[in-house]
């Protein structure tokens, strides 16, 4: 299994002086931002970890390795193909072995950290259970992964041109705790409300790390999800946006768009019909994200 997976300078001084690693997913730059935003976005959100005590790792496909943490060279090539596959578990082995270029989602993320000894990943929001899944059976496939890999994800809530309720349902069943990060409410995305009320919340890093230890000493499979919403200043009114993705989906459905290409379609509408406004609350959440995964990584690395 080692030689599939190429660690980057940085992130193996890190491994070998027991330094605290937050792990980053490659599709928000590949699949979820244009150029030259993405680039610009990806370093931001590294230094962010950097400054806050941790080591980013973003992770990615190339050249039939799983590279945990990227090199300039790398990270511009990533950003700047027009082929770069999007790659869930059912995609890793193929990608991989066909030499592909692949950009990690949520689900291939955690597992590559997983392989890694990486215990925290921070991202935008996770995937769910799609609007209307009763009848289409459409639901990511980051939850099942929530329940089986043991990795910590920091985001803000499920996107929200999901079901978020029916998301929460899904991860209960599983048993995959959420706990809000200074909310009682599941943030969605965009904005910091969604309705849907929490069982569990937290005030610090702290409290969060300690749970996670006590998560790992129990064995207990699977991940645990922080639901840390965006900063007021930055976040979009509920009305607003709701309308937006109203419109969004709607389209999707007019153009017979499901599957791993909903989320990226329904992104990039909601860019266009906010006039970017969507693309910067974007930014500014993932930002929000890795101070926080990076306070949580030191927290657990100190016990």
């Amino acid at each position: 299994m080692k030689e599939y997976i190429e660690l980057s300078k940085e992130v193996k001084e890190a491994k070998e002086n027991n330094r605290p690693i937050v792990a980053l997913e490659s599709t928000i730059i590949s699949h979820g931002m244009p150029y030259p935003q993405n680039v610009q976005m990806a370093k931001k959100v590294e230094q962010i970890i950097r400054d806050n005590g941790a080591v980013p790792a973003t992770i990615a496909i190339i050249d039939g390795k799983i590279k945990i943490g990227l090199e300039e060279d790398a990270l511009e090539l990533l950003a700047n193909s027009d082929n770069v596959a999007k790659v869930s578990r059912r995609d890793l082995p193929e990608i991989i072995a066909t030499k592909q270029i692949g950009a990690t989602t949520v689900a291939s993320t955690m597992i590559c950290a997983e392989l890694a000894e990486i215990d925290f990943f921070v991202t935008g929001g996770i995937g769910g259970v799609h609007r209307g899944a009763e009848s289409t059976m459409d639901v990511s496939a980051d939850l099942d992964e929530l329940s089986k890999t043991n990795v910590a994800v920091i985001c803000a809530g499920a996107k929200s041109i999901l079901d978020l309720p029916k998301t929460m349902e899904y991860l209960e069943t599983k048993g995959v705790p959420v706990i809000g990060y200074q909310t009682k409410e599941l943030p969605a995305f965009f904005t910091r409300k969604s309705g849907v009320e929490l069982n569990s919340s937290a005030d610090t890093p702290e409290e969060i790390a300690k749970t996670w230890k006590v998560k790992r000493d129990l064995n207990l499979t699977g991940g645990l999800v922080v639901a840390n919403p965006v900063p007021e200043e930055d976040e979009l009114p509920k009305s607003y946006i709701d309308s937006i993705i109203t419109e969004a989906v709607q389209e999707a459905e007019e153009n017979g768009i499901h599957g791993k290409d909903s989320t990226p379609f329904l992104l990039s509408k909601i860019v266009e019909k906010s006039e970017g406004k969507s693309l910067v609350t974007n930014i500014k959440l993932v930002e929000n994200n890795a101070v926080v995964g990076a306070k949580i990584a030191v927290a657990f690395n100190q016990h």
